[in-house]
Order: C-alpha cells, then structure tokens, then sequence
C-alpha cells in the first residue's frame, strides 16, 4: 500500500510542477489574453531541417538520405534533399531524386518539387563550357 500512496504523492507533484511551469511560458496582457513568451520562437537550423525531412517523408512515402543544400529565404527556408527513389541491386545502380522544398519561418512545409533524378553510382553530368 505504500507504493500506492507514494505513486498518488508523485503524480499530484508532477502536475503541480507541470501547472507551475506552463505559468512561467505565459503571461496575461491587460486585456485578460494569454501570451506565450518561449513558446512562440522560431526553430533553430536544425530544427527546420529535421522538420522538412520528416514533412517530405511523409508526403512522399520516401525517406531523405541527405540535405545538400539548405538556406534561410524571405518567404522562410529553401532546402535541397537526396531521396532514395527506387533500390536496385548493386546499390551503385539505385535510382536517386532531388527534391527542391520549401518551408515557411516555422519550419512547415509549404511545397516540394522533384528538380532531378540520377543513379547513386554517377557523377553530376558535365556542363557546356566545361565547367
């Protein structure tokens, strides 16, 4: 029975600790309304990133293999993911994609669009002019 009374003791804690400290992330304004503090900050770099491969996955049904390109836009952030398409056998053979995302200030995804597609196993193709 004292395991039952100290269990009952340490959940009536928690939700006190919980309620003390969803009082420290708000605060009320003159007007009685709620506003958060900490809450309503932008998402760090690497938060975007793991928040548009998880979004893109979703989506898509594919997961990202890596991000080669990742940069901060006006309209919010602009990324570039390698996406296994299709697995063959050997590996150097998988059909690959690239897919261009597009994600607003708070990391959500707001659109994707497949920019190219290649074997894992094959370097970029050579541009006119020789570069």
């Amino acid at each position: 029975m004292s395991n039952t009374k100290n269990t009952s003791n340490s959940q009536s804690q928690k939700e006190s600790s919980q309620n003390t400290q969803g009082s420290h992330n708000a605060a009320e304004d003159p007007t009685g309304t709620t506003t958060h503090s900490t809450a309503d900050r932008r998402p760090s770099p690497m938060e975007v990133l793991r928040q548009a491969r998880e979004q893109l996955a979703e989506l898509t049904g594919m997961a990202a293999e890596s991000v080669s390109s990742f940069e901060r836009t006006e309209e919010g952030w602009a990324l570039e993911v390698e996406v296994l398409e299709l697995e063959r056998v050997p590996d150097t053979m998988s059909l690959m994609a690239t897919y261009q995302v597009e994600l607003d200030h708070d990391g959500l995804l707001t659109g994707y669009r497949r920019v190219g597609r290649y074997e894992r196993g094959r370097a970029d193709a050579r541009r006119p002019g020789g570069r």
